[in-house]
C-alpha cells in the first residue's frame, strides 16, 4: 500500500461521495482549517498537564475527545449533500458536553477582567493558538452554512463553544503551573 494516490496532482480533491472539487474550494478550505485546529489541539494535548476539578479527566483527555469530534466534523463538511447525514456526528448532545465541561472548569479558574496575552505556559500558549485556529475554522464553517453547503447548525455552535473551552483550559493550565496569566494592559 502506498502513502499517496497522486489523484490530487491535477489540483482537485475528492469529496465523501461522488465528485471532486478544486483544492482551494471553500469546502476544502474549511476542512483544511479544521485539520489545522486538530493539529494545534494535538500540540496542546502533548504539553498540557492540568487535572479537571473532579480529577477524573485531565486536559489531554478532554482534548483527545475534542479531536475525535473534529474528525467527525471534518467528515460531515467534506461529505456531499446526499452523504452528509451518514457522517453526522456533531449534534446538540456534543454541544451540551462542551458547555458542561466548560462550566465545570469555570468553577476553578478566575475569569480575567480584561484581555489576556498567551505565553505564560507552553500548554496555555498551545491552547491559545488552537483557539485562534478554531475561530478561523468557525468562520469557514459559518460561510458554508450561510451558503447552504452544510446544513447542520450544530457545527458552528460546537466550534464557538470549543473556542471558549480552549480559553478556560488555557487559564487552567497557567493556574496549575502556578503562573499568573498575563493581561493585555500592564499593571507594572
Amino acid at each position: 500500500m502506498s502513502f499517496y494516490t497522486a489523484k490530487g496532482d491535477d489540483g482537485t480533491t475528492g469529496l465523501l461521495g461522488e465528485g471532486r472539487v478544486p483544492k482551494y474550494h471553500v469546502r476544502m478550505e474549511a476542512v483544511g482549517t479544521l485539520d489545522e485546529a486538530s493539529a494545534a489541539l494535538g500540540l496542546a494535548r502533548a504539553q498540557c498537564e492540568a487535572p479537571t476539578p473532579k480529577g477524573t479527566l485531565q486536559t489531554p483527555r478532554i482534548l483527545l475527545e475534542v479531536q475525535r469530534d473534529l474528525y467527525k466534523l471534518m467528515a460531515e463538511v467534506a461529505a456531499t449533500p446526499e452523504n452528509a447525514e451518514k457522517f453526522r456526528g456533531i449534534d446538540e448532545e456534543r454541544v451540551k458536553w462542551l458547555e458542561q465541561t466548560t462550566d465545570e472548569l469555570s468553577k476553578v479558574v478566575e475569569m480575567p477582567k480584561e484581555f489576556i496575552l498567551p505565553g505564560d505556559t507552553l500548554g496555555g500558549a498551545a491552547l491559545s493558538l488552537a483557539r485562534a485556529v478554531i475561530r478561523r475554522a468557525e468562520r469557514r464553517v459559518v460561510e458554508l452554512y450561510d451558503g447552504e453547503v452544510v446544513v447542520n447548525q450544530h457545527l458552528q455552535r460546537y466550534l464557538n463553544r470549543l473556542s471558549s473551552l480552549c480559553f478556560v483550559l488555557e487559564l487552567l493550565e497557567n493556574q496549575h503551573a502556578g503562573r499568573k496569566t498575563s493581561l493585555a494592559k500592564s499593571k507594572e
